[in-house]
């Protein structure tokens, strides 16, 4: 996927969190949004899926340079974030089911392989709302790596993960993220910002 930002702005109130982006990320490529907390990368990557419309300037988004409607762009996106809640009633199980009727996962994965793969062997029928923190940041990094898209978007990935975590997520990258448009939110950190080509600032547009 290629995405074109023209003028991107923000504004919160009378405070404009930052202005006049204009860039252009090329398919395949992988690009880090730095900046510390409050600077505004969060919001920025919230615009990019759509979840979010800017003050000022758009966003365009292109498949093979063909242009994808903006009411259908949510489609080819994988997107997770700490703030991004999931389905707490139900089981581990459940909740992959229930995404498997939205997106597939990659390689020809299942639902049991992947709850291995993301060292939830033992808590397959536990209901996700007495997760640890950190169980419920691999799941939904799993999952948000490991489907089926042509844009992932990963605001903090590191957030919550252990050292064994942090191994993982380093293990899905480079197992399921070879030839995807990615795009990372990071205080900064060296790992979270795995395999980064290039990166904008936030605070550059404030």
């Amino acid at each position: 996927m290629n995405i074109q930002i023209n003028s991107l702005a923000k504004r919160f109130n009378r405070e404009w969190i930052f202005e006049s982006i204009s860039c252009e990320i090329t398919s395949g490529e992988k690009v880090g949004i730095i900046g510390s907390n409050g600077s505004g990368k969060s919001t920025f990557i919230k615009l990019l899926s759509a979840a979010e419309l800017p003050s000022k300037g758009d966003i365009k988004y292109f498949s093979f340079e063909t242009e994808i409607d903006a009411a259908e762009v949510y489609r080819a996106i994988n997107f997770t974030a700490p703030y991004i809640d999931l389905i707490e009633e139900f089981t581990c199980k459940e909740l992959i089911d229930f995404h498997l009727q939205f997106k597939s996962f990659q390689n020809g994965l299942t639902a049991n392989a992947f709850i291995d793969l993301v060292y939830l062997t033992e808590a397959k029928s536990k209901l996700i709302k007495n997760f640890s923190s950190g169980m419920k940041q691999r799941l939904k990094l799993g999952m948000a790596i490991c489907s089926e898209s042509q844009l992932l978007l990963l605001d903090e990935p590191c957030s919550n993960l252990d050292t064994k975590g942090i191994e993982l997520y380093h293990k899905l990258m480079d197992g399921y993220n070879q030839n995807r448009t990615t795009i990372i939110g990071s205080n900064e950190q060296t790992d979270e910002l795995y395999k980064i080509e290039k990166t904008l600032r936030i605070t550059d547009y404030k």
